[in-house]
């Protein structure tokens, strides 16, 4: 009886402890230096049409990554710094050290006293 490898394989995908990989599939660079993405890879990475994608070489092979842009008034978000602290603020919150006020007022009298 052959042992399992803990893989499922269903309809062209690979599905792996929680994990999906669409099997592998070849592409063609056309004249212009263009490929397409096969439409189980774009389905499986939710890619559509305009998306960004950055290419990175790593050693022989070439990484394709979807990108979303974010506005310039909204990066101080994503920063390390900033998820960090909101990591933190998170974890107080879900500890039961955080405290809500109805108003304005109800706050300032909490920083007083």
């Amino acid at each position: 009886m052959p042992r399992s490898t803990g893989r499922k394989k269903r309809s062209g995908r690979i599905e792996e402890a929680g994990a999906v990989y669409a099997a592998p599939a070849l592409t063609k660079v056309t004249r212009h230096g263009q490929i397409t993405l096969p439409s189980e890879v774009r389905r499986a990475m939710g890619i559509e049409e305009g998306d960004l994608i950055e290419v990175r070489i790593a050693g022989d092979n070439v990484m394709l990554t979807p990108k979303r842009l974010i506005d310039k008034s909204q990066a101080y978000f994503w920063t390390p710094e900033w998820q960090a602290a909101e990591s933190e603020a998170q974890a107080d919150i879900d500890a039961g050290r955080a405290q809500g006020f109805g108003s304005a007022k109800d706050l300032f009298e909490d920083l007083d006293a």
